[in-house]
């Protein structure tokens, strides 16, 4: 997949079949409308392309009003954004970065400039909440319109739902903020992840014994808080088992900033592994523990929690490995094995089969 980070230039413009989005988790819904716009692509002859934005324009709004709570939180990385379009097959992404001149740029500018100029849609797939332009004064009525005087089609999608839930960005941030992993995977149809680069931390888990890998997950704040049981794969194909705290933390500037220390009991841990500030890993959220991030006195309990939780269940999760959606079984400890009338019931259900390489694309 060919990644550009604003528009592509004049000898790399080609007519295109074209959505336009923020795309931030791509979930479920947003895979529906991937797997249309690549069909139609094919059936065209043209490259499928997204268009994407960074940040989201409602923080940049948020930032710009000074209420910067009022930013959605982020479900992901860019880098987790691009692989997850790249694995469905995507050909092209742009990255727009929104700022001012694009907030002010009026709809019809819009069109001319951006979609049938730099972009050259012929097609275009687009969610059916779909606005654009200063003051959000544009729709898919509006495109339609231009499309037939200016040579493109437009087409639209419903929105989306799986086991009675509506499928949306904001759905998942809620189960995220609620803790619920279990109705965050079967929304996203895969494992939650977060794929993020080592930097130098503190040293404060190392001088409490827990030595941790330091992950930078900002600008925006993470929708999901506090302490879970994860699994982290680095550059080899092993999945190192261990305990994440994910929040904000305070950066040398004095700002906070989101960070996700992980604890990993069987190498990778920064104390360990003095070179590989830089490199990028994935962080896969098995459990939540609690709403919390572990601190001092708290990060021994934790810690132990969260192998007692494993030790119950990773032989159960690589049996589960392609399984269909809701129907893993997994263990607490202490507990008894759920079954399937239990998961019934609601009183266990996790979801998703675990996360297959699919060498998709990469984001510096």
């Amino acid at each position: 997949m060919e990644i550009f980070c604003g528009l592509p230039s004049s000898a790399k413009r080609l007519d295109c079949a074209l959505s336009i989005g923020n795309f931030d988790g791509v979930h479920r819904g947003h895979q529906a409308l991937l797997a249309r716009l690549v069909r139609e692509a094919h059936r065209r002859g043209l490259p499928s392309t997204v268009m994407t934005f960074d940040p989201h324009p409602r923080t940049w709004f948020a930032l710009r009003r000074g209420h910067p709570e009022h930013a959605p939180a982020r479900i992901g990385t860019l880098r987790d954004k691009a692989t997850e379009l790249g694995r469905w097959g995507v050909d092209r992404l742009v990255v727009m970065r929104f700022d001012e001149s694009f907030a002010r740029l009026p709809a019809q500018s819009f069109i001319d400039d951006v979609l049938c100029n730099a972009m050259k849609a012929r097609y275009m797939l687009l969610g059916d909440d779909f606005r654009f332009g200063a003051g959000r004064e544009g729709d898919t009525t509006m495109l339609q319109q231009a499309g037939k005087l200016r040579g493109f089609d437009v087409a639209s999608m419903a929105s989306h739902e799986v086991s009675g839930l509506r499928v949306s960005s904001t759905s998942i941030r809620d189960e995220l903020e609620r803790g619920n992993l279990a109705n965050t995977c079967t929304l996203l149809g895969r494992p939650y992840e977060i794929t993020a680069r080592i930097v130098r931390g503190s040293g404060h888990g190392s001088n409490l014994g827990f030595p941790s890998i330091n992950l930078r997950i900002g600008p925006s704040a993470p929708a999901a808080r506090g302490t879970f049981v994860v699994r982290v794969k680095g550059a080899s194909s092993t999945m190192h088992a261990g305990m994440g705290c994910i929040g904000m933390q305070q950066a040398a500037d004095g700002r906070p900033q989101p960070m996700l220390r992980v604890h990993v009991w069987d190498g990778l841990n920064g104390s360990d592994h003095r070179d590989s500030l830089g490199l990028h890993v994935r962080v896969e959220f098995l459990h939540k523990l609690h709403d919390g991030q572990s601190f001092s006195d708290g990060m021994a309990r934790d810690v132990l929690a969260a192998r007692n939780w494993w030790k119950c269940n990773h032989q159960l999760l690589e049996r589960a490995k392609g399984a269909p959606a809701d129907t893993r079984v997994l263990r607490q400890p202490g507990k008894q094995q759920m079954n399937s009338s239990h998961l019934q019931a609601g009183l266990l259900k996790t979801t998703a089969s675990l996360h297959r390489d699919s060498g998709g694309t990469h984001y510096p």
